[in-house]
């Protein structure tokens, strides 16, 4: 099984242009990358998305921090 350590959530920009959030994990933190000069608006089922995302990013870091406090 491979280690998934990237979300992307779909949004749309203020224009209404189709755009994406992304979501990932970068040693023990969790990063939220915002389309470029943009702002990002989520519909209902979006936010959820996000939620979901922000969630499983959170326990992979904490899993990883967890590896590297093992290795040490």
């Amino acid at each position: 099984m491979a280690v998934r350590n990237e979300w992307a959530v779909s949004c749309r920009d203020l224009a209404g242009r189709r755009r994406e959030l992304t979501v990932l994990v970068s040693s023990d933190r969790v990063v939220l990358i915002a389309p470029p000069g943009e702002a990002a608006v989520l519909g209902p089922l979006d936010v959820g998305r996000l939620r979901a995302a922000l969630r499983d990013a959170v326990v992979e870091a904490h899993q990883g921090s967890q590896v590297e406090d093992d290795d040490s």
